[in-house]
């Protein structure tokens, strides 16, 4: 693992400034200024948020003419379907616009994909259905930017379209009603990194005329500024979800929501929050973080939509019954376990057929199919290929001729324009840069496995194929004494785009034999003089015998927590060590 360091040192006069204005320990406040945060008006901000930091919704091309639209329905009780995706972004998307829509009298329903059946995106066939039961709306969430083919029939029926989304839109858009997408070419929203879940948000915003910053200043139109900031923190629980789930940088206004919905999440009211959050094994009352959601509530939500129904989902959040919350959520569990079985099988066999191929080593990317794979969990798959050989990967499940995939990428390749590149191979494809999926005739899988390859050789150096770790700064073991790692909570929710800072300290000892922890993990105590601190290494239960006690190393880490006996102290979490 090659590591990378700043270029550039932050200025020392403006971090001492930013310090002594702030009160900071000098630490945190060289984080700030190489992250960008030497201002301290800026540091405050950033520190601190806001709800009034929030955009304005209406700042999203077509929003004004979706709002009316959707305000004419309601007046008229017409019948709005809301079109949704089976995933976390997907699904919390459904949750926040049926909830708003419901508490404005809406005559509302929702249609969920099944992932196994319908495969992704909107179908012909259900906008035929929906017209057929007398819908006069159709509202996507999360979906529909491409599809072309369902609005031009939802057209033809004399249904209206409201497309919410953010996925990248192509050069035409399809005949909607309105679409808000940040990706718009002629959209000037300030976030263009909003999920799907948070364009959904504001919509629902506009429509009931919440806004941290307007409602506090009175402004005709919206709610009193008490109900409002109520409303907000209520709905940016759901978003958050979503928002982290979905892996987008959680920066600026989408760092405001993850704020202020890990924070709603820790005294959450409804039954199914509560239910989902006990089933995660997270105390009552205790801090929910990014890591949380990211690792232990997402992956049980996904789970619906990956092995079964992801309509489980919305009755969860929509349940008002502890009993019937607490079977949904159990229910959910047990997926996630059969979810976790399936998906280390079909990793182990895809890892044995990729090693068996010659020349695989020398490859750029990865394609990996096979008979019968479980299309809910191919896209993990594709992830865990993607950061075992650091390559794009691309997995895909075969039934009665027709490939299903889906694919994970790496740094600095664009997965969704190398699809673009063989978009004739497939019947349907789209994503983004990092995630895609995609269906083809499972005969034309060896071609675009050439041409995948050959796009990668295009798109990437050899050492693009290395993994890297960023390094934010180099620290001595004592530059964490005192209310640093305290202060250094507050640069958090961390995600894409504000990750953990990960530090570097050099020469440190090896003070015990390590210990292996569940017959995974690695327990290192280490010291640099006569400070020591412990440090923990995720599954390098393999690697003991290479750090014997006196061992000189050199360690990259973030830091972590370890709460034993009511004692909480702060560990480091090992990212790389290497022999000195």
């Amino acid at each position: 693992m090659r590591w990378i360091f700043p270029k550039t040192q932050p200025d020392a006069e403006a971090t001492t400034r930013l310090g002594r204005d702030l009160n900071l320990a000098p630490l945190v406040a060289k984080l700030l200024t190489i992250r960008g945060f030497s201002d301290p008006a800026a540091a405050e901000r950033f520190l601190h948020p806001k709800l009034d930091h929030l955009h304005g919704p209406l700042l999203l091309a077509g929003m004004e003419r979706a709002v009316e639209r959707l305000r004419e329905a309601i007046a008229r009780q017409e019948k709005i379907l809301i079109y949704g995706d089976y995933d976390v972004d997907g699904t919390m998307a459904v949750v926040v616009l049926l909830t708003a829509l419901r508490s404005l009298g809406a005559c509302v329903e929702t249609h969920i994909p099944h992932r196994l059946t319908d495969g992704y995106g909107m179908r012909p066939e259900v906008i035929e259905r929906a017209a057929a039961e007398g819908a006069r709306l159709v509202v996507s969430v999360d979906t529909g930017v491409r599809a072309h083919e369902a609005i031009g029939r939802a057209r033809e029926l004399g249904l209206d379209c409201i497309v919410t989304d953010h996925h990248l839109p192509e050069d035409h858009l399809p005949p909607a009603y309105a679409i808000l997408n940040p990706h718009r070419t002629d959209c000037t929203y300030p976030n263009k990194n909003l999920c799907g879940v948070g364009v959904a948000f504001k919509l629902a915003q506009a429509l009931l005329g919440i806004s941290g910053a307007a409602a506090t200043a009175g402004t005709p139109g919206v709610v009193p500024a008490g109900r409002s900031t109520r409303l907000l923190e209520s709905y940016l629980k759901i978003v958050a979800l979503g928002t982290i789930a979905d892996v987008v940088p959680l920066t600026g206004e989408n760092r405001v929501i993850a704020y202020f919905g890990l924070a709603g999440l820790r005294r959450a009211a409804a039954p199914g929050l509560r239910a989902l959050i006990k089933v995660c094994g997270i105390g009552c009352g205790e801090v929910v973080t990014a890591g949380h959601v990211g690792f232990q509530l997402a992956p049980r939500l996904n789970a619906a939509g990956r092995m079964e129904s992801a309509r489980d989902v919305i009755d969860l959040f929509t349940a008002r019954d502890e009993a019937l919350a607490d079977e949904i959520a159990a229910r959910l569990d047990r997926l996630n376990q059969e979810r976790q079985q399936v998906e280390e099988a079909i990793t182990k066999c895809a890892v044995e057929r990729l090693e068996a191929q010659p020349g695989q080593a020398q490859r750029y990317s990865m394609v990996s199919a096979g008979d019968g794979w479980h299309r809910g969990v191919i896209g993990i798959v594709a992830q865990r290929l993607a950061e075992r050989y650091y390559r794009p990967a691309l997995v895909i499940g075969v039934e009665n001729g027709e490939g299903v995939g889906s694919g994970r990428s790496i740094s600095g390749f664009h997965l969704l324009k190398a699809l673009e590149s063989a978009r004739d191979l497939f019947t349907r494809f789209g994503g983004h840069a990092q995630a895609a999926g995609f269906t083809l005739d499972s005969a034309r899988i060896p071609e675009l496995e050439q041409r995948f390859e050959a796009f990668a050789r295009t798109a990437l150096r050899p050492e693009d194929l290395e993994p890297t770790l960023r390094i934010d700064t180099e620290i001595s073991l004592t530059d964490l004494d005192g209310p640093v790692y305290q202060q250094l909570q507050a640069l958090g929710p961390h995600g894409m785009g504000n990750p953990s800072p990960v530090f570097c300290a050099r020469g440190l000892r090896i003070a015990a034999e390590p210990r292996v922890l569940k017959e995974k993990h690695l327990k290192v105590r280490v010291a640099q003089g006569p400070r020591a601190m412990d440090g923990l290494a995720w599954n390098w239960a393999p690697r003991a015998a290479e750090f014997p006690q006196g061992q000189l190393v050199d360690v990259a880490f973030t830091l972590g927590e370890n709460t034993f006996q009511g004692i909480t102290t702060v560990n480091l979490e090992l990212r790389d060590m290497r022999k000195v």
